[in-house]
């Protein structure tokens, strides 16, 4: 079973957009019917990069396991719990980072690139330099034998390989070395044609009203070369269409770009087309979360019910470590 087992995490940054819904829930959805899955509100890894300002990490983390719950992540069938409610992930950070390589943590890709990016926070933090070390640990310590991954994310998979892999080399073998699970993500693109972010501004969220989502997509930027409305447009050029293409029927997808590209339809009518199709998309959803609403504790109840189940797999692991390292 432990090769059927999957581990997956999101860090807690408030309610999710459309960004999460195709390139993470997707994907959790499918996975659920046929792995082992373990799925946790990956609240220490926020510290890394908010740890001075944590006044909506509690808030966030609600809001977003009840769109996990809303788009149908069932804990009935998948373990969902709080990263910081089994504190032998802490343990086995500590463990791992004893045997870590600086040289490893400092030639992770996303290291000097998020300094770089991220230049009005101070990430000069022994937290920061070893959150690939804490990352290994959420991973190995349930065993799990798959990790869903975009490409780009595979160099931060090979740094929990190698820690296990040295784990195993200077004591016994504990760990099984996690394999990629690669997933085909598409890449949502937000109102102003940059990827999809809140901290950008740009992003459609799950849980807004239908009017709101509505008016965002009205305001979106369409196709710049478009200047008039007699003007065959193109829609792999239009970053409304983009988006919200995902959401049209594909064969009113193929309607819509023909009408487009011969001026038939404009970016007005067009766009009007395209929200009704999300807000439509999105309306089982955004139901099933008011239904959740109405119960208070469920969050609470769930995650603590998650972390009971995890914590029970993640000591069995520490003993064999502990076991391995002679203490």
């Amino acid at each position: 079973m432990q090769n059927m087992r999957i581990v997956s995490g999101m860090r807690p940054t408030g309610k999710l957009h459309l960004g999460h819904f195709h390139g993470v829930l997707a994907n959790w959805l499918e996975l659920q019917h046929n792995y082992d899955c373990f799925f946790f509100v990956a609240d220490w890894h926020s510290l890394t990069t908010e740890y001075a300002s944590t006044e909506g990490i509690r808030d966030s983390i609600r809001e977003m396991v009840l769109d996990w719950l809303a788009f149908g992540i069932d804990p009935e069938k998948s373990t969902i719990f709080r990263q910081g409610h089994v504190p032998q992930h802490a343990e086995l950070n500590l463990l791992l980072g004893m045997i870590t390589p600086v040289s490893w943590l400092e030639r992770n890709p996303t290291y000097k690139e998020m300094q770089e990016n991220l230049q009005t926070k101070d990430l000069s933090t022994f937290g920061f330099l070893g959150y690939p070390v804490l990352m290994a640990a959420d991973i190995i310590i349930y065993k799990a034998g798959k990790v869903p991954v975009g490409h780009d994310q595979l160099p931060h998979l090979e740094i929990t390989r190698e820690i296990a892999r040295r784990f195993n080399h200077l004591y016994t073998p504990v760990f099984p070395e996690p394999e990629a699970l690669l997933t085909e993500t598409p890449k949502v693109l937000g109102l102003d044609g940059r990827k999809m972010s809140k901290s950008y501004g740009n992003a459609i969220f799950l849980s807004e009203s239908a009017d709101e989502s509505r008016k965002k997509v009205m305001s979106m930027v369409t196709d710049t070369q478009r200047v008039r409305r007699s003007d065959p447009g193109e829609p792999d050029q239009c970053v409304a269409f983009s988006l919200n293409g995902m959401h049209l029927p594909p064969e009113k997808r193929e309607e819509v770009m023909a009408a487009c590209r011969s001026a038939q339809i404009g970016c007005v009518e067009c766009k009007r087309l395209q929200a009704e199709c999300l807000v439509e998309a999105l309306a089982p959803f955004r139901a099933r979360r008011e239904e959740l609403l109405a119960q208070p504790g469920l969050v609470t109840d769930i995650l603590a019910a998650g972390a009971r189940k995890a914590a029970i797999e993640a000591e069995k692991t520490l003993q064999e470590v502990a076991t391995a390292m002679g203490l």
